[in-house]
Parts: structure tokens; sequence; C-alpha cells
């Protein structure tokens, strides 16, 4: 894996993570993947064809990392909180779901798409300020299923909360 600042001295595998090219601006992929991003080649690839989606831009959500063994993100807490001033519950799963999912999308490939069939959350900590960054990593990579586990940390590494993502892969339809 080559990181953004870093160039690599061979080219990227089809598993290896290289900066990608940005997705186009006019794309919520634009708005939400960092232009210093590290994506896999089929990262950059799914990115091209799609973003996001639209509530992972309304959380303030950006992608620092893509691929399907592993991607990270980031979530400010301001504009997520509940009526107590702290993140929201739900705003962890969200961008849990939202890594978690991407994350086997670009597993399955073109033509193939990953729907969400199961997800559980342990909360830990609170966090009212700052950033949450949420680190997936791929648990099981199947034909058919796509398992990624997501840890949420604050600004000073403290776990806040843990996720379990799993993923049918089916044909995509039309």
């Amino acid at each position: 894996m080559t990181d953004a600042t870093t160039p690599s001295s061979a080219p990227a595998g089809p598993d290896e993570t290289t900066p990608g090219p940005a997705p186009a601006p006019s794309d919520d992929a634009g708005r939400t993947v960092r232009p210093d991003a590290v994506l896999s080649d089929a990262a950059a690839e799914l990115f091209g064809r799609r973003g996001v989606g639209a509530l992972a831009e309304k959380m303030g959500i950006e992608i620092l990392e893509m691929s399907a063994e592993r991607a990270v993100g980031r979530m400010p807490v301001e504009g997520n909180t509940q009526p107590v001033g702290i993140l929201h519950g739900g705003a962890h799963v969200v961008l849990a779901e939202t890594l978690g999912s991407v994350a086997a999308n670009v597993h399955a490939g073109a033509g193939r798409l990953a729907m969400g069939i199961e997800l559980n959350a342990s909360h830990s900590r609170s966090a009212a300020t700052g950033w949450v960054t949420g680190t997936c990593t791929a648990v099981h990579l199947g034909r058919t299923l796509a398992t990624h586990q997501v840890v949420m940390t604050d600004d000073q590494g403290r776990l806040l909360s843990t996720v379990r993502i799993t993923n049918y892969l089916t044909d995509a339809r039309g």
C-alpha cells in the first residue's frame, strides 16, 4: 500500500492502493473523497462510476483511504449530535455503513452490487467535539458475502464504537 505523499517505486497491482485520481467534481464522490485519499484501482474505478451517497455528504463524511480490505474515513462531531451535545449513535452507524458498504462494493467489482444485510454497533464512549475516524477492516471477503469491522476513534485515538457490517454480493440489475 502506498500513502498519498510517498511515490511508489513499483506500479500498483490490482489489490494495492495508490493515491487515486480524484473523482469528477460534479459527482458527490468529488465532494466526499479527499483529493489526497489513498484509493485502490478498484476504488478509483467505483468512485468514477458513482459516489458514496447524499447522506454521507450531509453528514460531512470524508473518505481518506479505500480498498476492499481497508477503508478509513472521518466525520465531524459538529452537526451530527444528539440534543445533549454528544455525537448521535446513529451517526457512528452511518460512518461505519458508508465505509463497510463502499469497501464491499469495491470487492464486488463492476457489474456487481453489495447490499447490507446485517449491522451491529457497540458504543463505548461519547464524543462532543472534533472528528470521529472510522477504520474499516475486512473480516471476510467471499463470492456472495463480505463482512467488515469498523472501529471508531476520537481525535485522541480513544475507542468510541465498534461496528460489524455484512453485505450480500449480487449481480447488479438494469
